[in-house]
């Protein structure tokens, strides 16, 4: 757990940095908001690996956060101004980064998939792609903005 809370930290850090120069905010005024993610993150984790319930870590963090982030939780108008200044592809970039990196320590079994993964892979990306694209229209007509 305590390797995890690394790697966590050294992520919202590299985050920090991109939201700097990417974003233009201040490191010192994001580094509240960064450090409320990384908590909430580490005791979603934590809950994962110590309670009986088998429930992903992303639901168990998802979770958190939606109720740290509601009107019955005292402090939750601060909660959602430091948190709003981390933007969210200055967070994503360096997880993606990270799953990258990771990926590469198992590029032998990835090569084993062979020539049908990039078929399997290409659908999912379309697929994905098109019903975003269809749900997004959907919802704009409803809207009466397209």
């Amino acid at each position: 757990m305590i390797e995890k809370a690394k790697v966590l930290t050294i992520i919202g850090l590299i985050a920090i940095i991109g939201n700097w120069v990417g974003y233009g905010v201040n490191p010192i005024e994001a580094l509240p908001g960064m450090i409320l993610i990384v908590i909430v993150t580490v005791i979603g984790l934590a809950l994962t690996a110590y309670l009986p319930i088998k429930i992903p870590a992303v639901v168990w963090i998802s979770f958190i956060a939606l109720f740290a982030t509601t009107p019955i939780f005292p402090g939750n108008g601060w909660i959602v101004e430091q948190t709003s200044k981390i933007n969210f592809m200055a967070l994503a970039t360096p997880i993606l980064a990270y799953a990258g990196l990771s990926l590469g320590k198992d590029i032998e079994d990835f090569k084993k998939l062979g020539w049908r993964i990039v078929i399997v892979s290409l659908v999912v990306y379309t697929g994905t792609f098109l019903f975003a694209a269809l749900f997004a229209e959907i919802v704009f007509r409803i809207q009466g903005r397209f």
